[in-house]
């Protein structure tokens, strides 16, 4: 009597109706999180944090501003007749930058997932802004839309590996194809905040697959810039240059088929 041979076992086949349903789970599950975890920080942050009476905050932006709008021209991104989107807009900082580098009003969009936020945002920002409350998972906008998407803070407040992936994909996919989307992130663990997780070098190679990234350290450590800004401008800006000292990575990513923009990582 012939014994049969054994069938090998294979794991079920995930259809892609299961995949996009727990897709959606993730995301459920990472938006509730981020909304109990921000709606707290958000007020110690109007009290403390981005306040320009602390010099710390004032040099970080300054710096910060003159670097990308450095960036900006080297692209040669046309502000006057570019779209842009920031995906996570908080409560509008960079979306009034824009607008003071020349970006006509009707030309900027901003998300972010609060309600509050988005409300207190379209309070501060001149008409003609759009600003609405949407999932940076699901962007309520045609393919290639945009000019230019910003990210600032955003995935570093994303602790979900698949969210951060579908965040990454929607946002290659509302940018055109000869866009540039810009980066503004952690590149360091914040060990005090378990809110945040770093994302370096090698995990936004796999985010953006194929395209084309270009990084520059910024940001002078915080506990460090709180220390020296208030006694020293010209310390403060000394150290800022020492790249080991900073704690974001400030880029810009564009698609492989994209003409390449030429300046070299660090």
């Amino acid at each position: 009597m012939t014994t049969p041979t054994p069938t090998p076992s294979h794991p079920p086949r995930i259809t892609t109706a299961r995949r996009e349903e727990r897709l959606l789970e993730h995301i459920a599950a990472e938006e509730a999180r981020i909304r109990k975890a921000y709606a707290s920080r958000l007020e110690q942050r109007r009290d403390q944090g981005a306040s320009w009476s602390n010099p710390d905050h004032v040099y970080a932006r300054q710096e910060r501003e003159r670097r990308l709008v450095g960036l900006l021209r080297r692209l040669a991104v046309p502000l006057a007749r570019t779209r842009i989107l920031e995906v996570g807009c908080g409560t509008g900082a960079w979306l009034k930058d824009f607008l003071r580098w020349g970006v006509p009003p009707e030309n900027i969009w901003g998300v972010d997932l609060l309600p509050d936020v988005v409300a207190e945002t379209r309070a501060r920002c001149p008409a003609g802004v759009h600003v609405e409350c949407h999932s940076a998972a699901r962007l309520p906008f045609p393919d290639a839309t945009f000019d230019v998407v910003l990210q600032s803070l955003l995935f570093t407040s994303i602790l979900d590996g698949e969210v951060r992936r579908a965040v990454a994909r929607e946002m290659l996919r509302v940018v055109r194809q000869d866009g540039w989307i810009l980066w503004y992130d952690f590149h360091v663990d914040n060990p005090w905040n378990p809110d945040v997780r770093r994302v370096g070098r090698r995990e936004m190679a796999a985010l953006f697959p194929g395209c084309h990234i270009e990084l520059q350290r910024l940001t002078l450590a915080p506990p460090l810039s709180r220390r020296v800004a208030p006694r020293s401008h010209l310390v403060w800006c000394l150290l800022a240059k020492v790249p080991w000292l900073c704690t974001h990575y400030l880029g810009v990513i564009r698609a492989a088929s994209a003409p390449h923009a030429g300046a070299s990582s660090r």
